[in-house]
């Protein structure tokens, strides 16, 4: 707005060309002098000289907004910037969409229950990776995918075949198959300062290559070995969490960090009757009571036995002991 024309701010014909001839063109350089400067330069009086600087502060000031139109402006906003459907009906429905962008959001369990909590969170990782990469046309976001997997469990080989078995219409296309992998790039540092190298290079990247979603799996695997016994994780921990928020900020794409957690005590896993069934709970979140919805894994991914989530009651029911991180599952967005 300071470089906005003086001749287009509606002053009189004779103080506009006064301001002209004297090579005050824009409203930065007349409001960069003060009043006795100009009076002086254009040779006119304070009264004309102060009328003209009411009339240039007033067509470069932004208007005022109230309360209720920033509001309206930020659930606007919010409702352009969507969500990662996850293909699981009752969790989209719950998470308004599915996993929000422009935020960090975390998937968090126990490790060693069945097949594991941790290849859980992985099997939902990669159907996420599968759905940011899927074309438009089949409910996909149609980019790419940078999956920085710390502990190398990622396999192409499990990708593909959960496509072929969750999305046939799309993946018995010839070479779809072929394509929708190759968007997804695999990256697995060797140590949390290689971590920390490739993260702070993902902002070009990201913007330059069409990414749609990005995936750290896991944060306390990076962690791990990095410090002694009884060594504080936290500060270490917080940093990277602070600049995966900024990226996703900036970026304005969904990232998903997963993270592995101990339960607080051993009589927890008994204060629910669904005990025994994996479950997806959502925790803390701002659009949604603390849900679970009971899954199983099968050749096409996880699934959920029931779309409809039962809804958890309960002391300490939002938060759970973590290895760094105390929280289970964050979806962070608004309902729109």
């Amino acid at each position: 707005m300071s470089n906005k024309l003086i001749g287009e701010m509606g002053l009189h014909t004779k103080i506009s060309n006064i301001f002209a001839a004297r090579n005050i063109i824009t409203a930065k350089d007349a409001l960069s002098m003060t009043e006795f400067e100009l009076m002086e330069l254009l040779d006119v009086g304070m009264k004309e000289i102060r009328l003209a600087i009411t009339l240039i502060s007033e067509a470069t000031s932004p208007p005022c907004q109230s309360a209720r139109s920033l509001l309206e402006k930020k659930v606007e906003n919010e409702h352009l910037l969507g969500h990662l459907p996850t293909h699981l009906k009752g969790l989209d429905e719950t998470l308004c969409g599915g996993i929000p962008f422009g935020v960090l959001t975390e998937l968090v369990g126990p490790p060693g229950i069945g097949k594991s909590q941790v290849l859980s969170t992985m099997q939902f990782c990669m159907k996420l990776a599968l759905s940011a990469s899927f074309p438009v046309a089949y409910g996909g976001l149609d980019g790419r995918v940078i999956y920085i997997d710390v502990e190398s469990k990622f396999s192409s080989r499990r990708v593909i075949e959960m496509g072929l078995k969750s999305f046939p219409e799309v993946f018995h296309l010839k070479g779809m198959a072929q394509e929708m992998a190759g968007r997804i790039l695999v990256l697995r540092p060797t140590s949390l300062a290689n971590f920390t190298e490739s993260i702070q290079e993902l902002k070009d990247s990201i913007l330059q290559n069409q990414v749609k979603l990005l995936v750290i799996d896991s944060m306390t695997a990076l962690l791990s070995g990095e410090n002694k016994p009884g060594a504080q994780r936290q500060p270490q921990l917080g940093w990277h969490i602070s600049f995966l928020k900024s990226l996703a900020e900036f970026s304005r794409i969904p990232i998903v960090v997963t993270n592995q957690v101990r339960s607080q005590n051993r009589d927890e896993t008994s204060q629910y009757s669904f005990q025994g069934q994996r479950i997806i709970k959502v925790a803390k979140s701002p659009m949604s009571p603390p849900l679970a919805f009971p899954f199983h894994i099968t050749s096409a991914g996880i699934s959920l036995l029931s779309d409809n989530g039962t809804e958890l009651k309960g002391p300490g029911i939002n938060t759970i002991h973590a290895r760094g991180h105390s929280d289970m599952i964050n979806f962070h967005g608004d309902c729109s």
